[in-house]
């Protein structure tokens, strides 16, 4: 039993419709993320039966750039979620709008109060070696040239 053109367009079709209603509804990062990738598998079934039903394989690279995009997409997004996570202890999208643009700070041309200004404690690194201060001067400069 083979498989038409038409069943694997609607398959496709199918696969980016519950991405596109998952992104739409959802406010997960982590499920907006998954079904931003439905969709691009979407995409992705439909351009291999394209190609399957023309006899051209160029589909089929197209897919495996659809593939690498998707995958490296996954890993700059799940590194984004990580950090975000970690700063606001939740993934609902309605704390991050806070992140975007100040509507009367654009008007006016003041700027927003930086993190920075909330928490001005910076990393201190310890000295390696010791501290030229620390180190003892020498008394005379003249006994410390090379004997001929």
């Amino acid at each position: 039993m083979t498989i038409s053109l038409v069943q694997w367009l609607m398959l496709g079709a199918i696969l980016f419709a519950i991405g596109l209603i998952g992104f739409l509804t959802r406010r997960n990062l982590i499920l907006l993320f998954l079904s931003l990738e439905l969709m691009l598998a979407g995409v992705a079934v439909n351009a291999i039966a394209f190609a399957r039903h023309h006899g051209n394989y160029d589909g089929h690279v197209f897919v495996l750039v659809i593939l690498t995009i998707a995958a490296s997409e996954a890993a700059l997004g799940l590194s984004l979620v990580v950090a975000l996570n970690r700063y606001r202890q939740s993934l609902d999208l309605n704390l991050w709008q806070d992140l975007g643009e100040n509507q009367r700070a654009a008007e006016t041309g003041e700027m927003p109060p930086s993190i920075l200004d909330e928490h001005p404690v910076f990393p201190k690194l310890t000295p390696a070696g010791l501290s030229p201060l620390d180190r003892p001067l020498p008394q005379d400069v003249s006994s410390h040239q090379p004997k001929a």
